[in-house]
């Protein structure tokens, strides 16, 4: 069965059915990434732009990546580079860019909602690499996938996402797509990078990094966004590290056998210690491999459906 839409621009209302059915198919696509020779003609043909208007290094590549291994032709924009620099209107942009007939347009950019407007401007199909602090869907995608890899299933998992929720694309579309699943999800980190009425969405606010190890299975730990001011939402980095921040001897002493995740870039000795981020809990390089396969699934099926 195809996706039930053809764009993908967050993961509220995603149905499981969706969400299951990229998981599986990118199985098959991960498989292709262990072949020396790792490029399908699935998307030979397509054109496909990324249009980035903030920093990125895993998400860009990781979708470069995955188009290039489905031989679609991929095109980079660069804000400094373009005529967005000349003052030139998002709207106009992305009409002068489709009028060279693309296919599928990834798009990250700074105010939440961009995605969703982009669809109503053009005809290629969009995808949602992170939109300001709202969604970023191809994120929590990986995440549930690689959870699912190392764990087996979702449903009745016990996963707690620690940090910085309040400036967070990701730990929102995590808390959607989770649920979805039928994971049981908790919020963890200091009372005022917590959102108010985030109970509202289904998920338990733990105050205390020892009682969010010891009563789940998984940890989804976010980088404090240093460059959206987050350093205003507590005292001091150090007080971070001693409430918040998760070392191997925190998790020794409260629980052995968790599964530790972290979206990247890590900001060391924050929110991990050296000893987890490079340590037998994480995951977190196989997050960065299971992100092409991710996206590479996204593609196949959005691009499949023209």
């Amino acid at each position: 069965m195809p996706l039930s839409s053809r764009h993908l621009l967050g993961m509220q209302n995603v149905p499981k059915e969706d969400i299951q059915l990229i998981l599986d198919t990118a199985n098959t696509f991960k498989e292709i990434l262990d072949r020396p020779i790792k490029r399908v003609p699935t998307l030979q043909g397509k054109t496909v732009v990324n249009l980035f208007y903030e920093n990125s290094t895993r998400t860009r590549i990781s979708f470069e990546l995955a188009e290039k291994r489905l031989s679609a032709d991929a095109v980079n924009f660069s804000v400094s580079t373009s005529s967005v620099s000349k003052g030139e209107s998002l709207k106009d942009t992305v009409k002068n860019i489709e009028a060279m007939k693309v296919d599928m347009i990834v798009i990250r950019h700074s105010v939440a909602g961009t995605p969703l407007m982009l669809t109503k401007l053009c005809d290629s199909n969009i995808i949602n690499a992170g939109d300001g602090v709202h969604e970023h869907p191809t994120q929590a995608l990986l995440d549930l996938y690689t959870i699912r890899e190392k764990i087996g299933k979702l449903e009745n998992l016990k996963v707690c996402i620690v940090g910085d929720i309040a400036h967070s694309r990701v730990a929102l579309s995590n808390i959607f797509a989770l649920k979805t699943m039928g994971a049981k999800v908790s919020v963890c980190g200091p009372s005022t990078m917590i959102p108010k009425q985030i109970e509202e969405l289904g998920v338990d606010i733990i105050y205390s990094i020892d009682e969010a190890i010891q009563e789940n299975d998984v940890l989804n730990v976010l980088r404090i966004q240093l460059e959206r001011k987050a350093r205003e939402y507590f005292p001091s980095i150090r007080e971070y590290v001693k409430y918040f921040g998760i070392n191997s001897e925190r998790l020794e002493k409260n629980k052995k056998d968790i599964l530790i995740l972290h979206p990247g870039p890590i900001n060391r000795g924050v929110e991990l210690a050296s000893d987890v981020a490079d340590g037998p809990y994480q995951v977190i390089l196989q997050q960065v491999t299971n992100g092409v396969a991710i996206r590479m699934a996204v593609l196949y099926l959005l691009g499949t459906l023209n």
